[in-house]
């Protein structure tokens, strides 16, 4: 007798949507309780980035590299297991191509729930934002950074010093109009971010060195982080 191919079919289907359910079902309880605790879990709060920023700035005004040396040193010194110090190490550094912006960034930071970084470049960029699932915190250590959103007239402008919240789920033009640098703090669901990040590299340059230190270097702070508890 020959199979019954339209029962094994509807078995195959039952089977992966069961499968479907059931993740979702340990997976949504998971989720909402670490959004309603975001705060808490956070390694980085907002305030205390903004401070360090802010001292870096007075303290060495506008040299971005003794800015970034004096940032990473106290959050180094204050949440060691969670920070990586080797900001003038080059091989820390990589292109970062997305929205159409380019630029140059160091990891600080990376985690299921949070990311910190530098990020900037020295000639200036334009670009998309990105429309995120976490909140992106903009704290502008030189220069300028400029953004628009529709039915405006006017830019937004960010000078050295002050913070650029992008809420979560929103989006904006933006522009460093010359040479800019920023601690940038992402706190949410950072993986989906990952894909904005990497697809000026897959559909634009195709520059796959780029994206192979980017996944490697990111991951490596992710596990990391993982393995001694922080999600």
């Amino acid at each position: 007798m020959a199979p019954n191919n339209s029962s094994s079919c509807s078995c195959g289907l039952t089977r992966l949507l069961t499968i479907i359910g059931v993740l979702i079902g340990v997976f949504t309880p998971i989720i909402y309780l670490i959004e309603r605790n975001l705060e808490n879990i956070s390694v980085f709060k907002t305030d205390e980035l903004h401070d360090v920023a802010l001292r870096g700035i007075k303290e060495h005004g506008n040299d971005t590299a003794k800015i970034v040396e004096y940032i990473v040193n106290e959050l180094h010194a204050n949440h060691p297991s969670h920070v990586n110090p080797r900001w003038n190490d080059p091989n820390e550094w990589f292109f970062n191509n997305a929205g159409g912006a380019m630029g140059g960034m160091y990891i600080i930071h990376a985690s299921i729930t949070e990311y910190l970084i530098i990020f900037g470049t020295a000639i200036g960029t334009e670009g998309h934002t990105g429309r995120h699932t976490a909140d992106d915190y903009f704290h502008i250590l030189s220069g300028e950074q400029w953004a628009y959103v529709p039915g405006e007239f006017k830019p937004e402008i960010y000078p050295a010093g002050s913070m650029h919240h992008l809420r979560r789920g929103t989006v904006k033009q933006y522009k460093m109009p010359e040479s800019c640098f920023a601690l940038e703090y992402a706190r949410g669901w950072i993986p989906p971010m990952l894909f904005f990040g990497f697809a000026d590299g897959l559909s634009s340059t195709l520059d796959i060195p780029t994206l192979y230190r980017t996944v490697v270097l990111t991951g490596k702070q992710m596990i990391g982080n993982l393995l001694i508890g922080k999600i």
